[in-house]
Formats: structure tokens, sequence, C-alpha cells
């Protein structure tokens, strides 16, 4: 039997050309179709003007947002906004996703810039996912862009798409980019069994003034704090090592590793607030990783990454070993060295 959820979207139009709306009302099914009634390509959003590709928002509360540390995603980069309805705030949390309210969209778009060394010419945009807040949960949503980076359609099943771009070396990569589908959107942002925003917590969000810009224009309601937490750059050599460590391991392996993630039966809790040594994983044996151990006894030997599981899943390509097991296809070298030296300084 086919649920139906009726849920408000906001409209987003306010350019002077005349441009198909979207329904105020949008009728979504649960169920084998349960994308079935939501526009079909990116543009019925109304999110940006034309040309889209220049991803500049139409509507004064569609706005771009930065975070301290990014999930690694084969290296792409990546643009970022947010869609709040009117006269509706933001709810402050100190240690978790911020309280978006109903009719929010987060919109995340993946691009590779043609050449690193020079990222604010040519690009291509890959995807856009967007999180909307419906009366019930947050649905997720894909959108694979054209060629012609005029529009994006919807995707359900996922796809491989062939990409190349010269990394700030000079050396040209080429890989098949994987697009999710629609049951690794799920499988990724659960928490306790709902589908929740990973990305957007305060700690992530405290940088350059932010979110003191956003309690000043009213789009964030955060009472008397006047001091916010911080994730620090994991990229920020400047920082200590175990912060940036730790910071790495909460963005690319928490989301999972959590008491309310998908992987919570590990026992392997990653998010950088942890303060037991045995459940980050120090000397601690896995549960059940199967082959995904490579033959090793705990997660993390102290003095010793060659050692430790964590790194050999890291590190590793192969399925059933790779973690994280979603969103890449290529290692994070950087990411890589930064946990083998934490490991290696650890007593």
């Amino acid at each position: 039997m086919r649920v139906l959820i009726f849920i408000a979207i906001v409209t987003l139009i306010s350019c002077s050309q005349p441009e198909k709306k979207q329904p105020e009302i949008q009728q979504v099914s649960l169920g084998v179709e349960e994308l079935a009634d939501y526009p079909k390509v990116l543009s019925e959003w109304g999110l940006f003007k034309t040309p889209m590709s220049d991803l500049i928002p139409k509507d004064v509360r569609t706005f771009p947002y930065e975070i301290n540390s990014a999930l690694f995603s084969d290296y792409a980069s990546k643009a970022r906004f947010i869609s709040l309805p009117a006269d509706q705030p933001i709810e402050y949390h100190d240690t978790e996703v911020l309280n978006f309210p109903k009719q929010t969209v987060l919109i995340k778009n993946f691009f590779y810039p043609a050449d690193f060394q020079n990222p604010e010419a040519e690009k291509r945009i890959m995807e856009t996912r967007l999180l909307i807040h419906e009366a019930k949960g947050w649905k997720a949503i894909v959108y694979q862009w054209n060629e012609e980076q005029t529009d994006a359609k919807r995707v359900v099943l996922g796809k491989k798409v062939p990409v190349e771009w010269k990394d700030v070396s000079g050396t040209l990569q080429r890989i098949n980019y994987s697009i999710p589908s629609q049951p690794q959107c799920k499988s990724c942002h659960d928490q306790d069994g709902k589908m929740t925003p990973i990305g957007p917590s305060a700690r992530q969000l405290n940088r350059d003034g932010q979110l003191t810009e956003w309690v000043n224009k009213g789009w964030l309601k955060a009472g008397s704090v006047t001091s916010f937490p911080k994730l620090v750059n994991y990229s920020d050599d400047n920082e200590a090592l175990d912060a940036r460590a730790r910071a790495w391991l909460e963005v690319n392996c928490a989301h999972c590793h959590r008491r309310e993630g998908p992987a919570k039966n590990s026992g392997l809790y990653l998010l950088a607030s942890q303060t037991d040594p045995y459940r980050l994983g120090v000397n601690k044996p896995p549960i059940a990783a199967g082959k995904g151990s490579g033959g090793l006894k705990y997660s993390i030997v102290p003095g010793n990454s060659d050692q430790s599981i964590l790194v050999h899943r890291i590190t590793s390509l192969e399925p059933g070993e790779m973690m994280p097991e979603l969103g890449r296809s290529l290692n994070h070298e950087e990411g890589i060295e930064l946990i083998k030296e934490w490991v290696s300084s650890m007593e």
C-alpha cells in the first residue's frame, strides 16, 4: 500500500524572467515510486539563477555555507547551500546537527575544476544532492548534471560517470565518478533508523564568523549562546595532530561509527568527542570485520600503523575491506598519511 505524504516546498522564484513555478504543495509517495512526484530536473526547484552552473541563488534565504572539515569524495569540490522557509529560523544545538525547520532544503553540489592549479576557472558539476525536511522527516534526492552544464536530471539507481581533471601537481587524473543510488543515500544518513543530515553541526559551521552572521540576520536562533564549539580543519598543519586526526575520522567515518549509526554494533565510535580510547579503537579487536581486518588483530595498535586495522581499511580499495565503503574509488592520500602519523605518535 502506498503511503502519501503532502509536503510544502518553498517557492524560490524571484527573477524577472518568466519561469515554470513548482507547485506550493507536492505529493510524494513512499515505497518503490517514492520520488515519482518530485521535479525530474533540478531547474524546476527554482534554486539558482540562469545560467544554473554559476550556482547563484535566486532567493536571499538560499545562501551558501562552509564547513571546517569535509568528507573526502574522490577529490571532488563542493558548493553547499541552505534554503530556509520564510520566517522560520534554525534552532541551535550544541553537539548534533542544527535543528532545521520543516521545508528547509540542504543543497550540495559536487564538481571538479578542470585544473586544480586554477580552481576558479573552468569546472564540471557532476551532481547536486538535496535533503528536504518534510513533515515526517528528511528525504534525499540526487540530480546528475548534463554535459552542457545547463541542468541536472533526477537519478534513483546511481550512475558511474567518467571525469578527468589536472591535480595540484599538474598530473591528469581520470576516474569513473560514482553518483549514489537512493538506498546509498539512506545508508550513510541513517541515525537510529531515521534519515538525518550529517555535516551542518555547530562545530563544523563555526568558521569565519558564519554562525554569528546567521544569528544577526535572524536565520539562527541561538538564545544566550555566545561561544560555539569548533571542529578543526584537518588540512591545517598549524592545528594539533590529535585534533586533526580526530576531525578526519569524524567526517569520514563517524556518520556510521557512532552509537546511533549503522556501524554501532562494531563498538568502534569515531566522533571527535569520544574520550574512551578503547571505543576509539586502541587495542580493540574487531567484532565482525571478517576479511576486512586484513588478518590484523586490533583496530589501532599504538605506535604501529602497519598493524592497525583502521589504517588497513582506509588504505584498501577492495570491496569488503575499504572504509568508508561508499563514495570513493581513490585513496585520500593526505588523510591516510595524517592517520598513519597519528597512530605512530601514540605511546
